[in-house]
Order: C-alpha cells, then sequence, then structure tokens
C-alpha cells in the first residue's frame, strides 16, 4: 500500500501477454519466419522489467533514493493478459459467445475489479491505516 504505482505499466504487460498468448495458441497458423525470435525477445524483455522491479523494490534503497517501486502491476497485467489472450484471441474459427468459460472468465473479471475498486475506497479505513501524505 506503501509503493507508488503510477503509469501505464499494468496495460502494457496485458497487453504484451495476450499478444504472447495468441502466439503460442495459433503457432502454426502464422506464417512470421521470425515468431520464435520474437516470442523470446519479447519473454527476455518482460522478465528482465519485472526482475529489475522486484530488485528495487526489495534491495536496500539508496540513502538519496525515494519510495521503491511496486511490481504487483506487472504481474497483475501479465496475468490478464494470459488469462485473456488464451480465452478471447483463442482460435481464429471458433466463436467466443459459445464457449461458458468465456463467460465464466468475463464474470470473474468484472468481480476482481468491483473488489479493487472497492478496496482502494475503503482499505485505509478497515485496516487503520494512515494515507500517506503527497511527496
Amino acid at each position: 500500500m506503501r509503493a507508488p504505482v503510477v503509469g501505464g505499466s499494468g496495460g502494457v504487460y496485458a497487453l504484451c501477454s495476450a499478444h504472447l498468448a495468441n502466439v503460442v495458441m495459433n503457432w502454426a497458423g502464422m506464417r512470421c519466419p521470425y515468431k520464435l525470435l520474437r516470442m523470446i525477445l519479447a519473454l527476455v524483455c518482460m522478465s528482465s522489467e519485472v526482475g529489475r522491479a522486484v530488485w528495487l523494490r526489495f534491495s536496500p534503497p539508496l540513502p538519496s533514493s525515494g519510495p521503491q517501486p511496486s511490481f504487483m502491476a506487472h504481474l497483475s497485467g501479465a496475468v490478464v493478459g494470459i488469462s485473456m489472450g488464451l480465452l478471447i484471441l483463442r482460435s481464429y474459427e471458433e466463436s467466443l459467445q459459445k464457449q461458458c468459460s468465456w463467460w465464466v472468465i468475463v464474470f470473474s473479471f468484472i468481480t476482481f475489479l468491483l473488489f479493487a475498486i472497492f478496496w482502494n475506497i475503503f482499505a485505509y479505513e478497515l485496516l487503520g491505516v494512515q494515507i500517506p501524505p503527497p511527496p
């Protein structure tokens, strides 16, 4: 709760992970000769960025550095991207509305979204934590 979360890293990781899930699911149908290289490069970039965020979060802070960054947005975006990529971008030929699992996942994401909104509204009062002052 005290780590700053700024920017669109969760959304970026969701889009990249959804693309990787789409590539894996439709591997045989894609005609790109460098798809393995592109996939490995994307995985290396994403993993190094998450590793850097985890390192900065848990390493001892330098005397002049500010608050340590949060890495949960990266991981949450990757989880959302993989799950949505596997369900929504499942195959080029399938109809999405006929799948029961599609509706279950959409319902669960709406539930988690509402939980996250209400948690951010009421968490400080429930846990008895003071809102940190702006820097």
